[in-house]
């Protein structure tokens, strides 16, 4: 894959807000489905049938060999869970990563969602990885540096004393579902700063933040990341673009 950032036309914008649009209400269509009792293989023919209906694709079907249309990812496991017949339980909360593809351009967005009755520690978890999102996306202005959002992503998790997941980060966005450049949801000082915002610029931002220790390690699946610590972990995640006007854009809310 090449390193260099592609900066979007005003017209591929709007290709990006059409597709992100699928992604949103996919998003508020689980939001409204998910109840005890049902599998997490249901979550996913919903979602898949709801994206084709849009005339869109499953950005995830088949990409690098991943088997399903959405990521569902219960309690610890912090991304990637593939759904199958996981019954969801009272108390639980589920990480539903969506991406989806219309007209040649990508949109991409993860929700955590509780399920009946969930602990207090555990919704403050998720409220704060949604501000965490918030934080880091006011930080994706034009002139600003990748470094800027994973710094305010971080402070803001570490304020709460959360952890921070490192192995994983956000990414570039549009004709590819993964383009250049990386967005880390900390401060990476190897890379220093990282490379200037520009408008056009087209970003996921996607805070994953643990209850307890940040370290992670992937199931024999191959695919699904779990807490080392097996404490609760939360995900929220937007396509973001970066505009002239000094306001980032969320094309996926």
């Amino acid at each position: 894959m090449s390193e260099r950032i592609t900066i979007k036309s005003q017209r591929e914008i709007e290709l990006m807000r059409a597709a992100g649009a699928v992604v949103r209400d996919t998003l508020l269509l689980l939001e409204k489905s998910a109840a005890i009792g049902m599998t997490t293989e249901e979550l996913n023919k919903i979602a898949e049938d709801f994206i084709r209906s849009q005339g869109a694709i499953p950005s995830f079907l088949n990409y690098e060999g991943y088997p399903k249309s959405i990521c569902t990812s219960v309690n610890e496991q912090v991304v990637h869970g593939i759904p199958g017949g996981y019954k969801l339980k009272d108390g639980d909360i589920i990480s539903v990563d969506v991406g989806a593809i219309l007209n040649g351009y990508h949109g991409d967005a993860a929700r955590t969602i509780l399920i009946g009755n969930v602990k207090d520690e555990v919704k403050q978890l998720v409220e704060v990885t949604r501000e965490c999102f918030f934080r880091g996306m006011e930080q994706a202005v034009a002139g600003n540096h990748i470094a800027d959002i994973g710094a305010a992503v971080e402070q803001c998790a570490h304020d709460h004393g959360y952890g921070v997941v490192r192995e994983l980060v956000g990414h570039g966005i549009g004709t590819s579902m993964h383009e250049p450049p990386e967005v880390p949801n900390f401060v990476d000082k190897r890379h220093g700063r990282g490379p200037r915002l520009y408008p056009g610029v087209t970003i996921a931002i996607e805070p994953m933040i643990t209850l307890g220790t940040a370290d992670v390690v992937v199931l024999k699946d191959g695919w699904t990341v779990v807490t080392r610590d097996a404490k609760p972990a939360a995900h929220y995640e937007n396509t973001v673009a970066i505009t002239a006007n000094g306001k980032p854009e969320i094309l996926t809310l």
